[in-house]
This record gives C-alpha cells, sequence and structure tokens, in this order.
C-alpha cells in the first residue's frame, strides 16, 4: 500500500533523508516531529527506533540545511564523524541535483536547442 503524499509537494522530487539526532527527549522529539509533519514542504517525518530521524520532503522548496536548522533548534545535535560528514556532502549534493533539474526546461532533441541571451 502507497502512502498518499500531500497535495503541496512533487512526488518526483520527494528526498528521504536519515540521520541519527542526539541529546533531545522525548518531550522535544514530539515537538520535532510535529513541527516538521506541519511544514509544508515535508511530507513525512518521523522517529525510528535508535533516534534515527527519517524525513521526506520536498527538494525542490526545502534543503538539507533547513532540517539541521530545525533540529538545532529543538536541542538535537549530530555526531561529528567522518561518515556523517560524507553522508551531509551527498545530501547537499542531491539537494542542488533536485533544484537544478526542476528548474530545467527539456526541449527536444530533433530542434535547434535554445539560445543563450
Amino acid at each position: 500500500m502507497t502512502k498518499a503524499h500531500k497535495a503541496a509537494n512533487q512526488e518526483g522530487f520527494l528526498l528521504c533523508r536519515k540521520l541519527r539526532v542526539n541529546g533531545l527527549d522525548d518531550n522535544q522529539w514530539h515537538d520535532l516531529i510535529e513541527k516538521l509533519n506541519d511544514h509544508p514542504c515535508v511530507d513525512f517525518a518521523e522517529r525510528k527506533p535508535k533516534d534515527l530521524l527519517e524525513v521526506t520532503y520536498d527538494g525542490t522548496h526545502w534543503s538539507t540545511e533547513e532540517l539541521l536548522d530545525a533540529i538545532k533548534a529543538h536541542g538535537g545535535w549530530l555526531t561529528n564523524s567522518w561518515w556523517l560528514r560524507r553522508k551531509l556532502a551527498w545530501y547537499r549534493f542531491t539537494d542542488e541535483n533536485v533544484r537544478a533539474n526542476a528548474k530545467h526546461k527539456p526541449f527536444c532533441c530533433s530542434k535547434i536547442p535554445p539560445m543563450k541571451k
């Protein structure tokens, strides 16, 4: 069974992010998840076992940086490990790529490509 997405989100540009968040008690977790789920660009957010945050959001309007800001605003922090830095770099790269793809206007391959002005 597939989950219904929010109407404002474009299904082709949804990105799923999984981050292990430290420093949050149960109330802070509840507030963070509630805030994320109320955000119009976030399709779905939930807490998984072992303090794993799983968030699916529309990459054309939201980014990993905004997710990290929301985590920090609620008192959470991420472990500073090599693997996490690598993962965040990849997340940032794919955020950029999704935004670029959303702005791209395709053209027919049998026509002359549009000229730059």
